[in-house]
């Protein structure tokens, strides 16, 4: 409670004059993990207690693909955002964006794993060793490019460590959002997919006949969890006040008020608990995992001269020690 106290004033220190720009409306986005009705279901009940906190009206922003939330924020269509790791550090990096807060569990853990899913009824696929078997002729369900455990995390681990392209490997490879991944798994229409375990969860209490017919063949090392990200140049009034929202949901209030938010959350997205402060530091161990792919791929690269290759993982290399100093200045990391 004294870190969120300090925080929180830190965050009105910087509450002086508006900006320019009025703010009339709040628009949040929300990454497609699942179809849009069932997201705005579940995010509703926050956005209205946002509303009510930044005295704005406060509407979900939708895309088809987790681009479509970025490119919302890069022309000023989404002001704040719930995304995945890999594409906060786009946002970050292309649309002004800056991470401020982070999901967290109902129990506190701040942290889910990617997953391989498959079918039970399929014998055949049981362990990672299965999946990467490349004369089995397998359909693969893939994520969006912009999803951390739906794609970046497995294609280090999975593939890229193992020296494997998915794209030449299998039979047929689709794209789409956890949700549907998994239903394509349970009814027979991939043979493995990617996932994570907070998406299981929902799908689990959504779905449970699906989710029954469903076993994890692969799981990845602990993921940071989910950050929450404003547009780096909202107005300072306006970032205030959602920040001491979202600092303070679940944790300020009457007995009665803290019991109600906690109950919300965990009916949020695949169910958290209260957020705690974050920054862009979060994101430093998942672009140490890109920039480890992308080193991978160049040392695989047959069709790469030598010069050029050696050229290109240097380069790497050098983003990577820069890397390493800034996590080194962070604690705890």
């Amino acid at each position: 409670m004294k870190k969120f106290v300090i925080g929180a004033l830190a965050a009105l220190a910087f509450a002086g004059a508006a900006n320019a720009e009025e703010i009339k409306q709040l628009n949040f986005g929300i990454i497609s993990t699942e179809s849009s009705s069932a997201l705005s279901k579940s995010f509703e009940p926050m956005l209205k207690d946002l509303e009510k906190a930044v005295g704005i009206p406060v509407k979900a922003f939708f895309a088809q693909d987790y681009a479509g939330v970025i490119e919302g924020m890069r022309f000023k269509k989404v002001d704040v955002a719930w995304y995945g790791n890999k594409a906060a550090m786009e946002a970050v990096d292309r649309a002004g964006g800056e991470v401020f807060a982070q999901t967290t569990k109902p129990d506190g853990t701040k942290g889910y794993y990617s997953l391989l899913l498959a079918n039970k009824s399929n014998t055949a696929l049981n362990e990672l060793k299965d999946v990467l078997d490349c004369s089995k002729g397998l359909n693969f369900g893939n994520g969006d490019a912009n999803s951390t455990s739906g794609n970046l995390v497995p294609s280090y681990y999975v593939f890229a460590l193992n020296k494997t392209d998915p794209n030449t490997c299998f039979k047929r490879v689709v794209v789409s959002n956890h949700e549907g991944n998994a239903l394509a798994v349970a009814n027979g229409q991939v043979d493995v997919a990617t996932n994570n375990t907070e998406s299981m969860d929902r799908l689990k209490l959504n779905r449970t006949a699906d989710f029954e017919k469903l076993k994890e063949i692969w799981r990845s090392p602990l993921i940071p969890s989910d950050p929450i990200v404003w547009r780096s140049d909202l107005p300072a009034d306006v970032k205030a006040k959602v920040y001491a929202f979202f600092l303070g949901y679940g944790r300020l209030g009457s007995a009665e008020e803290v019991t109600r938010a906690r109950d919300i959350l965990k009916t949020t997205s695949d169910g958290w608990g209260p957020f705690v402060a974050s920054s862009n530091a979060q994101l430093y161990p998942i672009r140490q995992l890109e920039l480890f792919k992308n080193k991978l791929k160049a040392q695989n690269d047959d069709k790469l001269a030598a010069d050029e290759k050696a050229k290109k993982v240097a380069e790497i290399d050098a983003q990577l020690a820069a890397l390493d100093k800034l996590m080194a200045s962070v604690p705890n990391m």
